[in-house]
């Protein structure tokens, strides 16, 4: 797999500067749109008229995904305000058309080229692919996006390539995904009424625990019959063709989108935005029509993830899966942890004690620097986590963490240096009135701590 990391637009404790307020529930819109940026001539569109007036419509939308945002990518952020947005990777044929547009600050942003592609449709002429970023949206509402435009065609050879394009990014969110919400929204080229891209869709949906907004929103939950004819949508629309007209047919572009145990997905809507991107005559501004969707979210009552501190480094952990048991109702408690370290912290080990008296240990990072240790008394709990990154060997670390309990004791290891942050116990009610306390981590490791952000769970 071939894969390259974006420089970081800021520091996270910047980000997280910006952010908002504290809230358990919100919404946020999403926009997957394929702007057909192609150079002129090889474009089935009209890019240097039509992009200049894709730009200023993209403002209402707080996440938007572009696909073929190739040699006209300066003029569809010219009249764009979004505080967030990815840099280009270049035109045809360096570039993969993948970009981002956001209102909310993200961080790990990563481009990911295709292992397949099939030379018919000129899919191989560019690095096409996946992105990836982990978006605040809140206060403990972080959510991985992921872009995508897979290969196009309807050959065997297509299908094939499509359906490795698929698998790969089932990979990806198997990895980097475990335990966050997910959204997925791109150009897939695929249609659910294909033989061979049915069992594409109904592998990344079925192995991930994926949703397809148009699907639930638009059909009941009814996916279209493999085999059966094509749902196709006209080109162009024709004047006064309603809403339910404009998603009752089956477009390429898709969004998938799962809930995790700290934010739920309480509502997804699905619309086809192409009355907002036409021109004067009331034509579309690309081959492709843009497609959208609200996303209505709330923070778990059991379960939440603290701002975390460190950088792009290391492999992703998240320890949810293991505090939980199984259930929302049944969080570990901490009962001990141990710190490793010295300059820097070289690693974590706790062991947390499940409902039904079972006790687990578990470890990040590595077994460098001196170990110190806190166990817990009964009734006691953590309530406060302070931790600091800074680079070392050009590669940012965790060089210091620092625990405080409930009692007031502490525990702490590494040396205060570079950007510092504090992350502390929800102040809203826990399920059930339990009280809020760390009950694990996540974020990135390695041979040390790359990232580590706080669990907080309701279980005290």
């Amino acid at each position: 797999m071939s894969s390259t990391k974006s420089s970081r637009l800021a520091t996270l404790s910047a980000l997280i500067a910006y952010a908002t307020a504290a809230q358990t529930t919100g919404s946020f819109s999403l926009l997957s749109y394929n702007v057909a940026g192609l150079p002129e001539l090889l474009s089935s569109g009209n890019p240097s008229t039509n992009t200049p007036l894709i730009s200023p419509r993209l403002k209402p939308y707080s996440i938007i995904h572009v696909q073929e945002d190739f040699n006209y990518h300066a003029a569809l952020y010219a009249s764009d305000s979004h505080a967030f947005r990815t840099p280009t990777s270049g035109g045809v044929p360096f570039g993969s058309g993948l970009n981002t547009l956001s209102d909310f600050p993200y961080i790990d942003f990563e481009r990911t080229k295709w292992d397949d592609c099939y030379a018919n449709s000129g899919d191989c002429l560019t690095p096409k692919g996946l992105t990836f970023m982990r978006v605040r949206v809140a206060e403990g509402v972080w959510v991985d996006i992921y872009n995508l435009h897979t290969d196009a065609g309807s050959d065997s050879g297509d299908i094939k390539a499509r359906a490795s394009n698929l698998n790969q990014v089932s990979q990806y969110i198997q990895k980097w995904s475990v335990g966050m919400p997910v959204v997925v929204m791109g150009d897939t080229n695929t249609r659910y009424t294909r033989p061979g891209d049915s069992d594409s869709l109904a592998n990344i949906l079925r192995t991930n625990a994926l949703n397809d907004a148009w699907v639930s929103n638009v059909r009941g939950g009814s996916f279209p019959a493999s085999g059966s004819d094509a749902l196709v949508c006209d080109f162009p629309f024709a004047a006064g063709t309603s809403q339910a007209q404009l998603v009752a047919c089956e477009v390429v572009d898709k969004m998938f989108t799962r809930s995790s145990a700290a934010v739920t997905f309480d509502k997804t809507t699905f619309t086809n935005e192409h009355y907002a991107f036409v021109d004067g005559k009331g034509e579309p501004l690309s081959d492709h029509y843009p497609i959208s969707s609200r996303i209505s979210w709330k923070l778990s009552s059991s379960i939440r993830l603290g701002d975390p501190v460190g950088g792009p480094h290391g492999d992703p952990y998240n320890d949810i899966p293991r505090v939980l048991g199984g259930s929302l109702a049944s969080v570990a408690k901490l009962t001990s942890i141990t710190i490793r370290g010295a300059k820097r912290v070289d690693g974590i080990s706790y062991t947390v004690q499940n409902p039904n008296g079972a006790s687990t240990t578990t470890t990040h990072g590595g077994n460098g620097g001196d170990p110190t240790t806190l166990n817990l008394n009964a009734g006691e709990r953590v309530v406060k986590v302070e931790a600091c990154s800074d680079t070392y060997s050009g590669r940012t670390r965790v060089f210091f963490l620092k625990l405080t309990t409930s009692s007031g004791r502490t525990l702490q290891n590494g040396k205060a240096s570079g950007d510092c942050a504090t992350s502390t116990i929800p102040t809203d009610a826990g399920a059930g009135g339990a009280q809020w306390g760390l009950v694990g981590f996540w974020g990135r490791d390695g041979n040390e701590m790359d990232r580590v952000g706080a669990l907080w769970g309701a279980a005290y």
